[in-house]
C-alpha cells in the first residue's frame, strides 16, 4: 500500500511539474488575449521559432549560452515590434475574426522563416541539467523525480510569478487591464495602445523562448514543439482565456490529470491517452462551464 501511494505521488508530482510548463505557454496566450481579445494561434510557432533561433546562435555561430539566449530574447522583441507595426496596427479597427486569421498566417510565416534560416533537422539542446532522478529526493522521499522536470517547474513558476506581479502591481499592468476592459476608453484617457501591444507581444515572445528551451531540452528542438505548445488550449478553456491565475491552475490540472490517466487508464486504451485526454476534459468544461474556472461569465439578456 505504501509503495502504491509513493508511486501515485511520483506520478502526481511529475504531472504538476509538467503542468507548470503548460501554464507558462498558456500565459503567453493570456497576455495577448487580454490586450486584443484574440486567441493567438501563432504562439506555438513563436515557441518553435525562438528556441530554434537560440540553438542556431549557439551551434551554428558558436555564441556562448548566455549571449545566445539574450540575442534570441532580443529577436523575439523584434518579432513583437514587427507584429505590432506590420500586422496589428493595420488591423486596429478590424474585426476579431480578421485578427485571428492574421495570427494563423503569422504562425505559418514564423514556421517557414525558422526552418529556412536554421534547417529542418531535429536539434539537441543541452541546458546542462541531467534528466535523471534527484538523489536526495529519491533517498529521503522515495520519489524518482527528474532534475530537469524540477528545474523546468521552478523556472516556469518564477516567470509566472514575475509576470503576475508585473501586470498586477505596476502601471504597465494597470494599462494592460484598462486595455483589456475597454481599448477605446483606455485610448481616450491617454494609455498608448501601440506601446501596450508591443510590450505584450514582446513578453509573449520571451515567454515562448523560455518554454521552448524547457521543452526542447526534453524532446529536442523540432517542429513538434508547435503542436505541443497548442496543448495550452485546454489549459485556457479550463482556467479562462483572460485569467493569469486561471492559466496557472488550468496548467496544473491538465498536467496532473493527463499523467494520472496515462498511467492508470492508458493501458486499457493502448496508451498515448495523455495526447487526447486534456481535450476531452476541455470539452467537458465547454459544455458545463464555458467561461472556465476563473473566466468572466457572460450574461445574455433577451
Amino acid at each position: 500500500m505504501a509503495n502504491e501511494l509513493l508511486f501515485f505521488m511520483e506520478v502526481l508530482v511529475g504531472g504538476l511539474l509538467a503542468g507548470t510548463m503548460y501554464s507558462l505557454v498558456a500565459l503567453g496566450f493570456v497576455l495577448i488575449f487580454k490586450a486584443s481579445a484574440t486567441f493567438n494561434f501563432s504562439q506555438g510557432a513563436m515557441v518553435f521559432f525562438s528556441v530554434l533561433a537560440f540553438c542556431g546562435f549557439m551551434q551554428d555561430f558558436n555564441i556562448p549560452f548566455v549571449l545566445a539566449f539574450i540575442l534570441a530574447a532580443l529577436l523575439m522583441v523584434v518579432v513583437g515590434l514587427c507584429t505590432e507595426r506590420l500586422v496589428l496596427r493595420p488591423l486596429m479597427n478590424a474585426s476579431e475574426d480578421t485578427v485571428l486569421m492574421a495570427t494563423i498566417g503569422l504562425g505559418y510565416v514564423l514556421e517557414g522563416l525558422a526552418q529556412a534560416a536554421w534547417g529542418v533537422e531535429v536539434r539537441r539542446l543541452d541546458l546542462g541539467i541531467g534528466d535523471f532522478p534527484v538523489p536526495w529526493i529519491a533517498d529521503n522521499l522515495k520519489l524518482f523525480i527528474s532534475a530537469l522536470d524540477i528545474t523546468a517547474g521552478l523556472v516556469a513558476a518564477i516567470m509566472i510569478i514575475g509576470l503576475f506581479l508585473l501586470f498586477k502591481y505596476t502601471k504597465i499592468g494597470l494599462g494592460l487591464r484598462a486595455v483589456a476592459d475597454d481599448a477605446g476608453a483606455a485610448s481616450s484617457i491617454g494609455i498608448p495602445l501601440k506601446h501596450i501591444m508591443l510590450l505584450v507581444w514582446s513578453a509573449a515572445g520571451v515567454v515562448a523562448l523560455v518554454a521552448g528551451c524547457m521543452w526542447g531540452a526534453r524532446a529536442g528542438v523540432q517542429f513538434a514543439l508547435v503542436d505541443l505548445a497548442l496543448k495550452a488550449l485546454p489549459v485556457l478553456i479550463i482556467g479562462g482565456f483572460s485569467s493569469i491565475p486561471g492559466a496557472i491552475i488550468g496548467g496544473l490540472i491538465i498536467g496532473a490529470v493527463e499523467k494520472i490517466l496515462e498511467v492508470y487508464i492508458g493501458p486499457f486504451f493502448g496508451g498515448a491517452i495523455e495526447g487526447w485526454a486534456p481535450y476531452v476534459l476541455a470539452i467537458f468544461f465547454l459544455l458545463y462551464r464555458p467561461e472556465g474556472l476563473f473566466g468572466e461569465k457572460i450574461i445574455r439578456r433577451v
